[in-house]
């Protein structure tokens, strides 16, 4: 089957490929904030970033820490921002719709489309565990990219 990624998963191959992460078992938010110049820390209190720093809420699991990463290191390498300071400037549609934007990243950048596209994806349902085991996600993530993937796959192969 055709896959005619876009220009977000094409993004996300090259900001992997430029840190030189090409496998799943590569994922490391350390790793890859350290390769990035971003500075982690984990304290007990929501995930946020500012000004090339991301702070993890320590109080969550390992795989919606990483997924809080990857929708943080979102907001500084997309939208070089902070909206805490920037609340009063910002329309609040606005606000969401770079909340929706840094989601969308998350479930890509946490399972890239060039890794997910050498797994054999047959059943969803069947799948989920593996993507979730493989790419160190939540169920919740791991269900909904696949069901991404699978959507994007049809609309690929709806125009031959």
């Amino acid at each position: 089957m055709i896959y005619n990624t876009t220009l977000l998963e094409d993004a996300i191959k090259e900001i992997h490929s430029h840190i030189k992460i090409y496998h799943p078992q590569q994922l490391d938010m350390l790793i890859i904030a350290d390769r990035l110049k971003v500075t982690v820390h984990f304290q007990p209190i929501t995930s946020r970033a500012y000004e090339g720093e991301i702070i993890i809420d320590s109080r969550l699991s390992p795989e919606q820490q990483w997924e809080d990463f990857a929708h943080e290191l979102c907001h500084i390498l997309l939208q070089h921002g902070n909206q805490i300071l920037s609340l009063n400037n910002l329309l609040i549609e606005f606000l969401k719709y770079q909340e929706w934007k840094a989601h969308n990243f998350a479930l890509h950048f946490c399972v890239p489309t060039f890794m997910l596209q050498k797994y054999e994806i047959t059943n969803i349902s069947e799948s989920i565990p593996l993507i979730k085991e493989n790419f160190n996600v939540t169920y919740e993530v791991a269900e909904k990219r696949l069901n991404h993937f699978r959507n994007r796959l049809l609309e690929s192969n709806s125009f031959l």
